[in-house]
């Protein structure tokens, strides 16, 4: 453990999403909601003994509690959340030798709640108790619940188009008709409650309209003249095209229109032949819209991907929020799907080439650019 903090900033570092003090009074049952909130968040560290204001008060007068708020992650959370721990020496506040526990808590792939079932969450310096949808949106966030595998309401077979179904399982080799690929296959169609219920990923990936269950499960392309979008009498649109119908169909016809759109430059090469370069990789834009496709948050109804084009940049912009414990610092390693049905369908299509290599290798791409 490398806990990279001293004893001074222990007790002068403002609390924070990633970083809470508590007192070796702290009863393990409370303990145990910090470290399920952490978990279930980007991880984090407590530092025990130490008041809320900085004061330290220690750990060596407590041995016996200081056990019992060791075995807090395994005898009160559901799972057990992993920590590392460490005891800091110190001097408390009556000037005698002591010591600081500090619990770091690691980032976690699964849900974590207490024994009373309840599931909470780090939000700024608190750890908030999630209600019943906020804890689906971190089930689906987390990946042990996945959006794509909900059943669509009012959907059924009839709103499937299974000449699609067959033209893909002819594609895959598979030899039965469509609706047993599709009821035998991950559980695009099933049965519940004696009724036949079709996936949200069957309906994004097979159906007739997708439109009329997911409205804005669509692309839309805006290209704004100069470098900043400006709105009311100064608006800057100059082009707003919008891609409807299912993955594939979308994901062709973005991809299509974006080629046309990308400015190309033409040049006299060292071999005195003339050169062509596009502004943009291909590789780098068409792996932005794609991971967009795959990796979109399906169960967000209010908003739908957008690709935006200025005139010295292009940005692709998905709803969600980075899926499981995927972050910003360890995007480029981390691979974590969201909807793997989706990614697995675009893979037979060829657009998602390697799983978990596309993100870093748009980088690479990008800097030899």
């Amino acid at each position: 453990m490398n806990h990279r903090m001293t004893i001074a900033q222990i007790c002068g570092a403002v609390e924070s999403p990633l970083f809470d003090r508590k007192s070796a009074r702290i009863d393990a049952k409370t303990l145990a909601i910090h470290l399920i909130a952490f978990a279930n968040a980007d991880g984090g560290m407590i530092a025990v003994g130490v008041e809320d204001d900085g004061t330290i008060t220690g750990i060596d007068g407590h041995a016996e509690h200081i056990n019992e708020l060791l075995r807090a992650p395994f005898d009160f959370c559901k799972p057990s959340v992993r920590v590392e721990t460490e005891r800091l020496s110190c001097v408390n506040r009556d000037g005698t030798p002591d010591h600081i526990l500090l619990i770091e808590v690691l980032q976690s792939n699964d849900l974590h709640a207490n024994q009373a079932d309840e599931v909470f969450f780090r939000v700024g310096d608190k750890s908030k108790k999630l209600n019943f949808e906020e804890r689906l949106q971190l089930m689906y966030a987390k990946g042990t619940r996945y959006f794509e595998d909900t059943p669509v309401p009012d959907a059924a077979m009839e709103d499937i188009d299974l000449g699609f179904v067959k033209a893909y399982t002819e594609k895959l080799g598979y030899r039965k008709s469509p609706e047993e690929y599709l009821r035998e296959n991950k559980e695009f169609v099933s049965e519940k409650g004696g009724k036949e219920a079709v996936s949200a990923a069957a309906m994004l990936l097979f159906g007739r309209n997708p439109k009329r269950f997911f409205p804005r499960a669509r692309i839309r392309f805006v290209r704004y003249e100069g470098t900043e979008a400006k709105v009311g009498a100064e608006m800057n649109v100059i082009k707003d095209v919008v891609f409807e119908g299912r993955i594939l169909q979308v994901t062709e016809k973005a991809l299509e229109f974006v080629r046309g759109q990308i400015k190309e430059r033409t040049y006299l090469g060292a071999d005195t032949r003339f050169v062509t370069e596009p502004e943009y990789p291909e590789f780098a834009w068409k792996e932005l819209i794609v991971n967009a496709v795959a990796h979109r948050d399906y169960s967000i109804k209010g908003t739908d991907i957008q690709i935006k084009m200025f005139d010295d940049r292009l940005t692709v912009e998905s709803p969600g929020t980075l899926p499981g414990i995927v972050r910003l610092n360890n995007m480029r390693h981390v691979h974590f799907s969201r909807n793997p049905k989706i990614a697995q369908f675009l893979h037979e299509y060829e657009y998602v080439q390697e799983f978990g290599e596309g993100v870093d290798r748009l980088y690479e791409v990008m800097e030899t650019a």
